[in-house]
């Protein structure tokens, strides 16, 4: 009975220790409230997840991300923090949730956050 035991703990503890290594999530990654607070805070490159709100139409090479929080909010008077992120490459669509790695960069009296990688984790279906 005791072996059955130490058999069945010990398979519990690998799975669990399995699932901690492959499945970590967003657990490394910090989000748009919280850098957005206090953006000089942050030295150095950081990792930030985020949804994809839109482009600057000033300058197409920043775009805004909001907090994944946010699409709890279906109402059309919801004030999304917006973090705009500097990016030479093209951006990502409306809607989709990304990882950003980078640092962040004053500009213009404020800081914008110049990404160094984007990585799309999955869209979601913004508007109409």
């Amino acid at each position: 009975m005791k072996k059955y035991i130490v058999l069945a703990t010990a398979l519990a503890i690998g799975i669990a220790l399995a699932y901690g290594m492959f499945f970590r999530g967003d657990a490394d990654a910090l989000q748009v409230n919280q850098v957005a607070a206090d953006p000089a805070a942050y030295s150095g490159t950081i990792t930030v997840s985020g949804v994809m709100a839109g482009t600057s139409p000033q300058n197409p090479g920043i775009f805004g991300i909001f907090d994944l929080k946010e699409l709890q909010c279906t109402t059309p008077n919801c004030n999304k923090l917006l973090l705009p992120v500097k990016h030479a490459g093209k951006p990502p669509a409306i809607g989709d949730e990304v990882r950003i790695s980078g640092a962040f960069v004053q500009a213009g009296g404020g800081y914008l956050f110049a990404a160094e990688s984007i990585e799309v984790v999955r869209n979601h279906k913004l508007g109409g």
